[in-house]
């Protein structure tokens, strides 16, 4: 069953088909929408993306019986299948050394970095 859902602002960039789509009902509370993890529901897997309408259509495969949802009460989100989105070496390495030259004492607590090649 194909479920046409169709939002007031811009769709999130990364939303790309294939990615599962996840809903929550929210409830007032303190001023903010909130809901809870035990509420959240698979929705389905996105089929079509109209950015220009803010549109997504989503199949869903567990049931034949669509939800009730209330666009403005309900908290949709998506994940992207693990599979195909991970992210590892593949081939280039780098090398780094770290040299201290002060006379004081110095620890290194952490190192990161983050590398995209864009000559591929």
């Amino acid at each position: 069953m194909v479920i046409t859902l169709t939002f007031n602002n811009a769709l999130n960039i990364s939303l790309t088909i294939g990615d599962t789509v996840l809903y929550a009902e929210t409830n007032p509370s303190g001023g903010y929408s909130t809901s809870s993890l035990m509420n959240t529901t698979r929705l389905g897997t996105v089929t079509g993306i109209d950015r220009d309408t803010n549109t997504i259509e989503v199949t869903n495969t567990s049931t034949n019986v669509a939800p009730i949802l209330n666009i403005n009460q309900t908290y949709f989100m998506f994940t992207k299948d693990n599979k195909t989105n991970l992210t590892s070496l593949t081939g280039y390495y780098a090398e780094a050394k770290f040299v201290n030259d002060s006379k004081e004492k110095a620890e290194l607590f952490a190192v990161g970095s983050e590398v995209t090649s864009s000559s591929k």
